[in-house]
């Protein structure tokens, strides 16, 4: 059996932080660091000499200043910053006790390699395939239907695989889509349960037992394999979780329904409640 399921691999800020950071010159002017602000979607910039951050400048830094000022004499200069190899839990914390929205990251030498935000931390948290949740599922296959199991890491066509999930919101796909197309998403959990003659599904259907949003974004963007845990059964069980996706008409990812977020139940019930207080 892999040991791989009794390691904890906590993930780290430089797996979630954006690399590609747009920074400011301490040297540019109010107007110059509002006018980036405006052409962008955010609130503030690091403030880089070089390579080297010497401060941060937020919206709020800007407001009611001399346009003409240079950007180092608004700027906060004490500012917090992340280590790249920093555990992202930890970074939350400081995210969430400072009240700040953005961690600069900074290497050994002080370089800016990256910026993690409080909605990269929200990301990290969604749909993680941590080598826990993996070996919790083994040890579960294992104590439910007395068989061993084995890991493999594999590359896996989504034509293959059998949904277990009928639904996934249409927000998180977005969040998914973020991480695809930076190669920043999380492999799947599948399940490779062999057939009846003993020979494994490689070529049939695999069962998806985590990374349906991802999947679904993969998807959409034509994507066709996907990076997986897979969990691999050496004698073939009835998949209690494979019966019940079959009852409920899932055949393949293509029958995955996806719903917009405001057709949520909890939203709809919430409109409802307001509706009859209305009446």
């Amino acid at each position: 059996m892999s040991d791989t399921r009794h390691t904890a691999s906590k993930p780290k800020v430089k797996a979630y932080m954006t690399r590609d950071v747009a920074t400011v010159s301490p040297d540019d002017t109010v107007r110059e660091a509002a006018e980036r602000i405006i052409d962008s979607n955010h609130n503030g910039f690091p403030v880089t000499d070089g390579r080297t951050v010497v401060g941060f400048v937020s919206a709020r830094d800007l407001l009611l200043t001399d346009t003409d000022a240079p950007v180092f004499t608004v700027m906060s200069d004490d500012i917090i910053v992340a280590h790249p190899e920093m555990n992202v839990n930890d970074a939350a914390r400081v995210i969430l006790r400072s009240g700040i929205q953005k961690l600069p990251v900074v290497d050994d030498a002080g370089n800016l390699v990256g910026i993690i935000s409080n909605t990269d931390v929200i990301r990290s948290q969604i749909e993680r395939a941590t080598p826990e949740k993996v070996g919790k599922l083994m040890r579960t296959l294992e104590e439910i239907h007395g068989v061993g199991t084995t890991e493999e890491r594999r590359t896996v066509s989504l034509s293959a695989l059998l949904p277990t999930q009928a639904r996934v919101y249409a927000d998180e796909l977005e969040g998914r889509r973020y991480e695809l197309e930076r190669g920043l998403a999380e492999p799947l959990v599948v399940i490779d349960n062999p057939n009846e003659s003993g020979e494994l599904e490689d070529d049939g259907t695999l069962v998806l037992a985590d990374g349906h949003h991802r999947v679904m974004a993969a998807h959409r963007l034509g994507i066709e394999e996907m990076d997986a845990y897979v969990i691999v059964i050496a004698d073939h069980v009835d998949l209690g979780m494979a019966k019940t996706a079959r009852k409920e008409g899932l055949g393949s990812i293509t029958d995955i329904e996806v719903v917009d977020y405001a057709r949520h139940p909890l939203v709809e019930t919430t409109k409802r409640f307001q509706s009859e207080d209305g009446d």
